[in-house]
């Protein structure tokens, strides 16, 4: 690559990776080619497609965030005081972080690299649910799918009341936590949960919803 196509993909990268935390990463390529003070033309012949960009971002905006709050969760030694952190501490970034909201919604399947961090996540929220279910601490028919719903409704409410209640999400995950306590799971539940295809299907819908 010759070095003004070097230094334009540098200054698209860093264009996109501040348009992506601040919107998240449905945000129009024409705004990051303005910003990086490029052509709309450049930013597609570097690279190609939107998936291609998110890839060469995503993980720095992300990753590393989503991996550090898995990683405390099961640092703890108290299976219920992880979930709950991670549940918390999860929403916390997806409400101060659209690009996170967006990872995790798994909206862009064809970005490798952002589908392999919906993979981390999935497999670190499992493991954090069993440890509290092992613990007798987290109703036992509370599945991972349901966790993440949970996250892409999250995302919804985050957005909508981010002028008017930031906090709002606060409330919400307050009585999620207080309802997923095993001493109030006294019924079963009126529907089986969904199956990880339809639960992905169902994210991408409310992703579009956004």
């Amino acid at each position: 690559m010759r070095a003004d196509a070097q230094r334009n993909a540098e200054k698209l990268r860093t264009a996109a990776a501040e348009l992506f935390q601040e919107r998240g990463l449905t945000v129009p390529l024409k705004e990051i080619a303005r910003r990086a003070g490029v052509s709309h033309g450049t930013l597609y012949n570097l690279f190609g497609t939107r998936e291609a960009l998110i890839d060469e971002v995503v993980a720095n905006l992300a990753a590393d965030h989503l991996d550090e709050t898995a990683a405390h969760a099961l640092s703890l030694e108290d299976g219920w005081e992880g979930f709950a952190y991670y549940v918390t501490r999860v929403c916390e970034l997806q409400a101060t972080g659209p690009a996170v909201a967006d990872v995790i919604s798994g909206r862009y399947p064809a970005s490798v690299c952002l589908m392999l961090i919906c993979t981390r996540v999935q497999d670190a929220a499992t493991q954090i649910i069993r440890r509290a279910q092992l613990a007798g601490a987290l109703r036992p028919d509370f599945t991972v799918e349901d966790l993440l719903l949970f996250f892409g409704t999250n995302t919804l409410l985050a957005r909508a009341a981010t002028d008017t209640a930031p906090d709002t999400w606060r409330r919400q995950v307050h009585f999620l936590l207080d309802g997923l306590r095993t001493p109030t799971a006294h019924e079963p539940l009126p529907v089986a949960p969904l199956t990880p295809d339809r639960m992905y299907a169902v994210m991408g819908r409310l992703a579009g919803m956004q």
